[in-house]
C-alpha cells in the first residue's frame, strides 16, 4: 500500500498514512509495467517518503482522452468567482459536469449567478460569502463546502485584487501594500492550507492557483511591484506544495496575461493601447480563453502534472 509523509521536520509527518483510491489525482491503482528488483521495492522518494517504489500508475490512463476531461461526480470550489476569470471557470467546470461552490465577498450577485449555473448546466451550485484575507472565515467556508457537498475534489484559488497606487515608494502608508498581499498571497495560502487538510483526509485532490504573467516578468508601463511580488510568491508556493502534497494531491498554477475583466477597469485606455503593442498577439484575452487550462489541471487528463505553470498571455512572456 502506498504510504506518504508530508515532511520529515513537521510533527504531523512523523507517521505514515495510507492513501484512499481516487480517480482525481492520486496514483493508487494498476501497477506500473516496469519491473523493480525486490531488494529495492521498499525504497521511498527522497522528498516525500512515498513507498513502495515505483508508485502505481492510475487506472484512468486507459480512459478515452475526451472522457478524462469530464468532471462528472466531482465537486469544484472557486474563490473569487462572482465575476471575471473565476466565474468563467465556474461555468466551464459546470459544463464539464462538476458541482460548483462559488465564492464572493462584496458582490452578492454571485447568489443569482449560482442559480443560473444550476439552471444552465443541471448541476448543484451554491454561493458562499467569505473574506479571503481572513483565515478563520476561509477555514469555515471550506469546511462548510465539504459538509454541504460531501466532498471537495478541486479547489481553484483565484481571488485577487490589483495594485493601483503606482511606484511602490509613492503611497503615504503601507495600507494598500498589506491589502494586496493579504488578498493575493495570504488568501491563497489560507485557501491552500484548509483545502489541503481535506485533500489529505480524502487521499486525493487538485489545487490550482491563479498566478499571473506578472510573477514571471515586470509589467510596463504601469508600476506594480507589490502585485508582481505577490504573484511570484504564489508561483513558488504552488511548486513547493506540489512536492509536499505529492502523496495525496496535485498542485499547479495558471498564469494569465492581460484579460478583459473588471480587475483592469481602472487602467486608462491610453495604457491599454500600449499593452496591445507589447502583446505579440495584439490584444487582451477573453477570460473564457483560460478555461481550458484550468480544466486540464483540474481533471484526470493531468494525473502526472504537478508543480507546473501554464502561461496564457498571448505570447507576452515569450520574447
Amino acid at each position: 500500500m502506498l504510504k506518504y509523509r508530508l515532511s520529515s521536520t513537521s510533527s504531523s509527518s512523523s507517521s505514515s498514512s495510507s492513501i484512499s483510491p481516487s480517480s482525481s489525482s492520486t496514483p493508487t491503482s494498476t501497477p506500473s509495467t516496469s519491473s523493480t528488483p525486490s531488494s529495492t521495492t521498499m525504497a521511498s522518494t527522497y522528498a516525500t517518503d512515498l513507498s513502495p517504489l515505483p508508485v502505481p500508475t492510475p487506472k484512468t490512463v486507459s480512459t478515452p482522452i475526451l472522457d478524462l476531461f469530464s468532471l462528472k461526480g466531482k465537486v469544484a470550489s472557486i474563490t473569487g468567482s462572482s465575476s471575471g476569470i473565476g466565474l468563467e471557470v465556474a461555468r466551464g467546470f459546470a459544463s464539464a459536469g462538476a458541482d460548483i461552490a462559488i465564492w464572493y465577498h462584496g458582490n452578492p450577485s454571485a447568489i443569482e449567478k449560482a442559480k443560473k449555473i444550476e439552471a444552465d448546466f443541471g448541476v448543484r451550485c451554491k454561493a458562499y460569502k467569505c473574506a479571503i484575507d481572513n483565515s478563520k472565515e476561509v477555514e469555515a467556508t471550506i469546511k462548510q463546502i465539504y459538509e454541504d457537498f460531501g466532498a471537495l475534489d478541486i479547489q481553484i484559488a483565484n481571488a485577487g485584487i490589483p495594485w493601483t497606487q503606482g511606484p511602490m515608494i509613492d503611497p503615504e502608508n503601507d495600507d494598500h501594500w498589506h491589502k494586496v498581499v493579504n488578498t493575493d498571497l495570504n488568501g491563497a495560502y489560507y485557501t491552500a492550507k484548509y483545502t489541503g487538510q481535506i485533500f489529505k483526509k480524502q487521499g486525493h485532490g487538485s489545487l490550482v492557483f491563479t498566478a499571473s504573467m506578472s510573477g514571471h516578468i515586470v509589467n510596463i508601463p504601469q508600476m506594480q511591484a507589490c502585485y508582481n511580488a505577490a504573484k511570484a510568491g504564489v508561483l513558488h508556493l504552488s511548486r513547493s506544495l506540489a512536492v509536499e502534497w505529492s502523496g495525496f494531491a496535485r498542485v499547479n498554477t495558471v498564469s494569465p496575461g492581460y484579460m478583459m475583466t473588471e480587475i483592469s477597469d481602472f487602467i486608462p485606455h491610453e495604457t491599454k493601447e500600449k499593452w496591445w503593442k507589447l502583446i505579440p498577439m495584439g490584444r487582451e484575452g477573453d477570460p473564457r480563453e483560460l478555461v481550458g487550462a484550468y480544466l486540464y489541471l483540474a481533471s484526470d487528463a493531468s494525473t502526472y502534472t504537478s508543480g507546473a505553470d501554464i502561461i496564457v498571455d498571448g505570447a507576452y512572456c515569450a520574447p
